[in-house]
């Protein structure tokens, strides 16, 4: 959504949106045929929203490049972003859209009960293995380098198949993120992380990340978020830190954060101009906020990745 599209218009189809109130909690069906469910989808769609179930979620990104949230944390994604998605841990992924674009196939995931994997490993004490994974995806992990490729590979293969032969590839996507090696884990949310979510906390949530990913780089403001929910600024302020665990000023700067991590990344762009790109008024102020957060200054970042 751009800048321009905060409109009465917007306003309206996003109140309607609100009014729909769309539940925060997925309920996940269950595949009689299957131990775990793979499940694929486009992007816009229902289910890719801020929301958060009881099963853990193994997710893949295949194609696009975009924003997501897990927990408080904020980060960027491209094609091939694998991540693991702890019980109960809100999530959303926002991909880079063009008016009217719709990205076909973007996401292959695969959901599973915790207590599945309990009783399985009651009787095949090999799939304890996984106990400590599934502990530390309370935070949520994205998996980087040689891990994410080979755990794309196998959540490919599974959706190519079914029986036995899916899986075998299950017991492989497994082994493949249990045995990750610490420098191919990112832990994302952080262990504090603790929402008060609710259906109308879910609708709300999600109507204020569109906007919020929609305009970062250029004007946002609290007031316009407010007036899009139907709440006033005061009000809108409490409720969306008890509903995401983080205030809106501080989601707003870590976005910022990505987007300009992501640029210094992967283009020659002077650091002045990418500080205003991001959305930031003045330099030092940008420089400031990028070294608090990431434990070094912008040169110092792009010289450490680029290298």
């Amino acid at each position: 959504m751009s800048t321009a599209d905060t409109s009465e218009g917007a306003a309206a189809r996003l109140a309607e949106r609100l009014l729909g109130m769309r539940a925060n909690r997925e309920v996940i069906p269950v595949d009689p045929n299957h131990s775990v469910r793979w499940h694929e989808h486009d992007y816009p769609s229902p289910v890719a929203r801020w929301n958060y179930h009881p099963e853990y979620e193994i997710h893949l990104i295949r194609k696009g490049t975009g924003k997501f949230i897990v927990g408080d944390h904020i980060g960027t994604f491209e094609a091939g972003h694998v991540s693991l998605v702890g019980s109960g841990l809100p999530h959303d992924w926002v991909s880079d859209l063009e008016p009217g674009e719709v990205l076909e196939g973007r996401d292959a995931l695969i959901q599973f009960d915790g207590k599945w994997v309990e009783q399985t490993a009651a009787l095949i004490p090999e799939m304890a293995e996984i106990k400590p994974l599934l502990e530390q995806s309370a935070r949520g992990i994205e998996f980087l380098g040689h891990t994410a490729r080979a755990a794309a590979a196998s959540i490919e293969a599974m959706g190519a198949c079914s029986g036995l032969e899916r899986l075998h590839h299950l017991l492989e996507l497994f082994a493949v993120l249990a045995h990750a090696p610490r420098e191919e884990r990112r832990y994302l949310a952080d262990e504090w992380f603790r929402p008060q979510l609710d259906g109308e906390a879910a609708a709300v949530v999600d109507i204020v990340l569109e906007y919020v990913f929609g305009n970062h780089s250029g004007n946002v403001a609290m007031s316009e978020a407010a007036a899009l929910v139907g709440m006033s600024e005061s009000t809108f302020s409490k409720y969306f830190k008890r509903a995401t665990g983080q205030n809106f000023s501080d989601l707003v700067r870590k976005l910022r954060l990505a987007h300009a991590r992501r640029l210094l990344e992967r283009s020659d762009k002077a650091i002045s101009d990418i500080c205003y790109e991001v959305g930031f008024s003045n330099l030092s102020n940008f420089n400031r906020h990028f070294l608090n957060d990431a434990g070094e200054t912008p040169r110092q970042y792009r010289q450490r990745v680029q290298n």
